[in-house]
């Protein structure tokens, strides 16, 4: 784990990884003077076009000189005992601090904010704000507050537990039990801010076939998912394993009955069995277009 209290505390096993474990083909490290996430992102969707093993170290809140040192002994330490540069991404917006690093570091250094946002201050004439991190200013920000707002509506209407406000749901998902919808909600929300609310296909809507009839006056927000039934029996498996729930011919049954009600009722759907999860939210706001979205 990591500490966001103090200094820049270490994982257990970060200064010794090489006992028990085979030696990586390079350390990276993710620094910044906020969460990280913005570095670990977008490097981590720079590494992905290289095939090497890394091994990651997240270094975040990293907002004081004293820290910036603590950092660096770290990097050249790393260095020195695997005789090859760490690669580090950074997205440190404290001048004093990135100088630091950047005087010291014996990593391979590849500061994104200098990459990417000196230039565009050169483009438009004007300067940043140099902020740390999207989530500065919280208690100020209207976004913040809308994105915590769309993470409660979205556990709140988790497996169809209420019925209530879903004129106010940017997105209801359906699909049968374990194809996805959950996760898909919550990183919705999370991520974009959407109210996203989840409705299990049960049998006894396919014995009407038909929606549950609380959805039915929302079609132009549903979207369904859902997955090949023998990777849905195996899911089930891990749950309960040996009983109807997760046989697989129980698994068929409902599968090409979930399909064939959407089909009927014009509702756009995929399959999740082998896309992430942030293919199928992109595919979903492609398909729905909300009217807002929070990045």
């Amino acid at each position: 784990m990591k500490s966001i209290l103090g200094g820049v505390q270490a994982p257990h096993d970060q200064f010794h990884p090489f006992i028990h474990n085979p030696m990586p083909n390079r350390t990276v490290f993710f620094i910044s003077d906020g969460t990280g996430i913005t570095a670990e992102t977008f490097g981590n969707a720079i590494l992905a076009q290289f095939e090497m093993k890394t091994r990651h170290v997240r270094l975040p809140f990293l907002d004081t000189v004293d820290k910036a040192h603590q950092a660096v002994r770290q990097i050249n330490h790393t260095a020195e005992i695997e005789g090859i540069k760490p690669i580090v991404f950074t997205t440190l917006v404290n001048m004093e601090v990135l100088q630091v690093i950047r005087d010291g570091c014996k990593g391979m250094l590849l500061d994104m904010f200098g990459t990417f946002v000196q230039p565009l201050e050169k483009e438009l004439g004007i300067k940043s704000h140099h902020r740390v991190g999207r989530f500065s200013d919280v208690s100020k920000s209207q976004q913040y507050h809308d994105r915590i707002e769309a993470i409660n509506y979205s556990l709140a209407h988790d497996d169809g537990q209420s019925n209530k406000n879903l004129e106010t749901a940017d997105v209801i998902l359906v699909g049968v039990s374990r194809s996805g919808k959950t996760p898909t909600s919550l990183y919705l929300a999370m991520q974009h801010g959407l109210k996203a609310a989840n409705y299990p296909l049960i049998p006894e809507d396919f014995e009407r076939k038909q929606l549950p009839p609380a959805l039915l006056p929302h079609c132009k927000k549903i979207f369904g998912l859902s997955i090949l039934p023998d990777r849905l029996a195996e899911i089930r498996a891990e749950r309960r394993p040996n009983s109807r729930y997760a046989s697989l011919d129980n698994c068929r049954m409902e599968v090409a009955e979930a399909e064939t009600m959407m089909r009927r009722s014009g509702i756009r759907w995929l399959s999740t069995t082998t896309k992430s999860i942030e293919e199928i939210a992109t595919t979903i706001l492609q398909e729905i277009k909300p009217e807002r979205l929070i990045y």
